[in-house]
């Protein structure tokens, strides 16, 4: 793949699929994946954050489920495919913070006690079938990875990343971000 094809790949998937309702919430999966990267970039997160921020909902567009699949309780495992999907190109501090996404919501449940009722009805909606508050167990491992606190700081504008027509910058002010922290394609 010539240098930067991947990224324009990404860029028309999010584009392309991106204007699809949000399992529930009062924007598109585009507009959704474009505030959490631009919260994350107002945050002053490393790069390879920021990427993860844009890319972590990117499974959706992946698993050709429909958007209530919630509500027929089913789990798309998007967090999963979009990090086995970008793993192609991107290492795993992009990877496993995406991964790791839904993990650091059920954790947060856990751990925070304000933030299960700051959740969208949604997001309630799947955590229940994502597994729920974490066990005491499943916390003390969680924290123990690598990319755990910055999977935390990433659901945190996950969550903050649903407001209507909120005006942020477009996809090609995050291609160079890509191309930075992609895998050498060479």
């Amino acid at each position: 793949m010539a240098q930067g094809e991947h990224v324009d790949k990404l860029l028309g998937l999010l584009s392309g699929q991106g204007k699809a309702a949000y399992f529930g919430e009062p924007v598109s999966v585009l507009e959704h994946c474009l505030q959490c990267a631009y919260f994350a970039e107002q945050s002053r997160a490393a790069p390879a954050t920021v990427a993860a921020a844009l890319l972590h909902d990117i499974g959706h567009m992946l698993h050709g489920l429909p958007e209530d699949i919630a509500q027929h309780g089913v789990d798309g495992g998007h967090e999963e495919l979009a990090a086995a999907y970008l793993s192609r190109w991107f290492g795993e501090d992009v990877t496993e913070t995406v991964r790791l996404h839904v993990a650091a919501k059920r954790y947060l449940c856990s751990t925070d006690p304000g933030y299960i009722a700051r959740l969208s009805p949604a997001s309630i909606e799947s955590l229940l079938i994502q597994g729920g508050p974490m066990e005491p167990h499943e916390v003390a491992v969680f924290e123990a990875l690598p990319n755990a606190k910055t999977a935390v700081g990433l659901r945190r504008w996950d969550d903050e990343a649903k407001i209507p027509q909120l005006q942020v910058p477009g996809l090609e002010h995050y291609r160079p971000v890509l191309l930075q922290v992609s895998k050498s394609m060479g």
